[in-house]
């Protein structure tokens, strides 16, 4: 019976004594490894780590490598990471194929609520990413320019902003004020889109037939208007040969251009960084200005997800809520991440710790989905299709009739892969 009695009592004992090592660290000893873009914050995988005991593998690559490289292992059967990148233009692609585990019970509904993009990466009510990175569209502008252009009010409607870019360009300001990809990128997609939705439309009709081939719709206004302001000299010519980031880091941030059309929020950071470019304290956001004054904006939002194949769902999921948590994005933005909660957004801006804070604010209450009826499966081909058409008409190799009809045609043939 002693006997009996003191193994109970060590038992007890022990138990008291676990709540550091195991009972607060439950997953502590485990590892993962984790794919994200290129680049992320140093003290990501140490900080988890401390407050978890979990080992984390942090890889990273380019953006624009990391979906192929998606594809290729889980095609296989093999998990290419425990959590990975998850883009707003996968889901439907991914969704289709089955690849990542729901997460609804990983998250509460108050989660949810202040995350509010997640529906973004919700199809036939299963949650498969969670977003981390709040990767809306604003207008970034040199403020600078504008005043050394005597220009005092900032830009309401896209009327105003084309003025505005040509007193810029006539005050001897800028050459080229307007930064705006025309390369065959997913830079020139996005951009278009925004402006479609700028000119008041949408890219397809609920059973996703086009919306963009007739004169009068927004998307057709939408690549006239670009072509416009290309031949104005508004937007320079080598632009068709250059990617969204390339005219942000090697043109607006040297400050040769004032204005980018689809703005970063995230790289308001960077654009007030001394170290990083040359029209520190000079770059703000503004609201998207419009055809009819009243902005719009849509989301590509990034999320973190976990395969189906991954050996370690637990310990993932511990990652993906951590990382995703208001205290971690308060902080992440330190690294030109956007948070994705609404909390932490307006707790930022309240503090002053966030660029531009009130307009980003504004203009993340008017996020839309690009697709309301849910981001298609043939999302990656239209998009291909899209940034095609729009280089070959910024070459002159085709007028806006013919490339709205080429995009319409991509659509087309994508929905029948």
């Amino acid at each position: 019976m002693r006997k009996k009695f003191l193994s109970l009592l060590a038992s007890a004992a022990l138990a008291v004594a676990l709540p550091a090592a195991a009972q607060d660290k439950p997953l502590a000893g485990k590892s993962i490894t984790v794919l994200m873009p290129s680049p992320q914050g140093p003290d990501i995988a140490s900080a988890f780590e401390a407050e978890t005991g979990i080992h984390v593998d942090l890889q990273t690559l380019s953006w624009d490598d990391i979906r192929p490289k998606l594809v290729t292992a889980l095609v296989a059967g093999t998990a290419p990471a425990d959590v990975t990148e998850f883009d707003w233009s996968w889901t439907g692609q991914f969704a289709a194929a089955d690849w990542y585990m729901p997460l609804n019970d990983s998250v509460d509904a108050d989660t949810l609520k202040d995350i509010s993009v997640a529906k973004i990466f919700t199809v036939d009510g299963k949650l498969l990413g969670i977003p981390y990175t709040n990767d809306f569209r604003v207008m970034l502008v040199n403020k600078k320019h504008f005043a050394d252009a005597g220009i005092t009010e900032m830009p309401k409607t896209l009327e105003q902003l084309e003025a505005a870019a040509k007193q810029i360009k006539e005050k001897g300001v800028a050459t080229y004020p307007i930064g705006l990809p025309l390369s065959a990128t997913e830079g020139a997609s996005t951009s278009w889109y925004l402006l479609t939705k700028a000119f008041g439309g949408e890219l397809f009709d609920k059973d996703f037939n086009p919306l963009f081939t007739k004169p009068d719709s927004a998307g057709y206004k939408a690549l006239a208007f670009e072509l416009k302001l290309l031949k104005e000299g508004l937007v320079d010519p080598a632009s068709t040969g250059l990617k969204d980031s390339q005219i942000n880091e090697g043109m607006f941030s040297q400050g040769l251009t004032s204005i980018m059309i689809s703005g970063e929020p995230g790289r308001l950071g960077q654009m007030n960084d001394p170290k990083q470019s040359k029209v520190a304290g000079q770059v703000e956001a503004i609201l998207v200005p419009t055809e009819s004054g009243q902005t719009r904006s849509f989301g590509l939002p990034e999320a973190l997800a976990i395969p189906n194949v991954s050996s370690n769902k637990e310990a993932a999921v511990a990652f993906v809520k951590w990382f995703t948590s208001r205290e971690f994005q308060k902080k992440n933005v330190a690294n030109g991440f956007l948070p994705t909660r609404t909390s932490a957004l307006s707790e930022l801006n309240s503090e002053g710790k966030l660029n531009s804070g009130d307009a980003l604010v504004a203009q993340s209450k008017t996020v839309e989905a690009l697709f309301p009826q849910g981001t298609p499966p043939w999302y990656p081909q239209f998009s291909s299709g899209v940034n095609t058409a729009i280089n070959s008409a910024a070459k002159d190799q085709m007028t806006v009739d013919q490339a709205v009809e080429s995009i319409a045609s991509a659509a087309k043939q994508a929905m029948a892969q």
